[in-house]
């Protein structure tokens, strides 16, 4: 009985629980209609016409009852499928999936939403059957997308819509060259519908404190990848960065980093290599060290178990000219547990991406 008695009581916490914080969801669904920037002088010949398709989404709707939802105004969390068709013949069509957040302001009328992942195109590069596409050099990309929506929900019985901006990035951040990546500019119209909308709860007040406060933590980052440069066939290399820095937290969103870091790119020693046999003009040593040091700062934004990262360093040991001293670096975190985490960044001098880096790391 005693055992029936908290089995029946466990049931009920549960129940209760379950009530408190209800599964809410919307679907979406954007056509959208556009234009392809001209951010490189040499894609114009693949500007052609006005690229269109649609963004079809899944969302996960917050209401406050994790201390982070009510930080960033109760955002949605969800996926993302695009298809685009680049309207060119040398670019063809791309298909595309995302994980994203939808970020809510003005009494949550307007939305924003930042988007990354994978893309699938149907025409990359071909030295022999496509030497035209100099913006995709594989079929396999990175997506990043940004949707600025004017939204309304639940006008009728769960149905909703929304119109608003796009835009909607591919490129294979050097991994395989060429990979002068393209830029769509858009507007998009849509309609969404929430499911479970009858049950929809109250958004919950925050009871976090306004004070925080952390010492200073240690990390120590390592981080691989392949890439190629820029000229078409010299290959893909492994490179591999150590990063040592420090971070200190300033309130519950923000941290600000300082540190230094070591980068061993083979596809440099090769780019040396090929430069100094290919163009002698230039009296490039083929023993040039292709390794590089640099000191960096960056803030990080924490989001849940995930965070968003951006860097700004500069070359302090730079024996061979390659994009200039400067570098950025944007991208994603996931903490598990206290101490440890992985991330995928894109590291680039100014918009000239260099390499996307996978890495794990600990934090003292």
């Amino acid at each position: 009985m005693r055992r029936l008695i908290v089995g029946l009581l466990c049931l009920t916490n549960a129940i209760v629980f379950s009530q408190e914080e209800p599964d809410v969801f919307t679907l979406d669904a954007n056509y959208f209609y556009g234009t392809i920037l001209q951010h490189n002088a040499g894609i114009s010949h693949l500007i052609t016409d006005h690229p269109s398709g649609v963004i079809l989404s899944f969302n996960k709707k917050t209401y406050g009852f994790k201390p982070w939802e009510s930080r960033y105004n109760y955002p949605d969390w969800g996926f993302s499928f695009i298809y685009q068709d680049m309207k060119d013949s040398y670019l063809g069509e791309n298909y595309g999936v995302s994980a994203h957040y939808n970020f809510y302001f003005l009494k949550r009328n307007l939305n924003l939403r930042i988007g990354q992942g994978l893309a699938y195109t149907t025409n990359p590069y071909d030295r022999e059957t496509n030497y035209s596409n100099i913006a995709y050099g594989s079929k396999l990309m990175s997506s990043t997308y940004l949707m600025f929506n004017y939204k309304k929900e639940n006008l009728f019985e769960g149905l909703g819509v929304q119109a608003g901006l796009s835009l909607i990035h591919y490129s294979n951040a050097n991994v395989k060259a060429p990979n002068s990546s393209t830029n769509t500019f858009a507007f998009n119209v849509g309609a969404n519908y929430m499911i479970g909308y009858k049950e929809e709860p109250e958004f919950q007040p925050s009871t976090e404190s306004k004070e925080f406060t952390e010492k200073i933590k240690y990390n120590i980052a390592f981080s691989a990848g392949v890439n190629e440069s820029d000229i078409v066939g010299t290959g893909q290399f492994p490179f591999y960065n150590l990063a040592f820095y420090a971070d200190k937290r300033i309130n519950r969103k923000s941290a600000l980093h300082v540190g230094t870091e070591a980068f061993f790119a083979q596809f440099l020693k090769e780019l040396i290599y090929y430069y100094s046999v290919a163009y002698q003009e230039r009296n490039i040593d083929p023993n040039t060290d292709y390794k590089r040091f640099g000191v960096f700062v960056g803030h990080e934004l924490f989001i849940n178990k995930m965070s968003f990262l951006t860097q700004l360093g500069y070359y302090v040991y730079y024996p061979y000219d390659f994009e200039g001293r400067v570098y950025n670096r944007i991208g994603l975190k996931r903490y598990f547990g206290d101490q440890f985490f992985g991330a995928i960044t894109l590291k680039a001098h100014a918009a000239k991406a260099e390499a996307v880096e996978f890495g794990i790391g600990v934090r003292l």
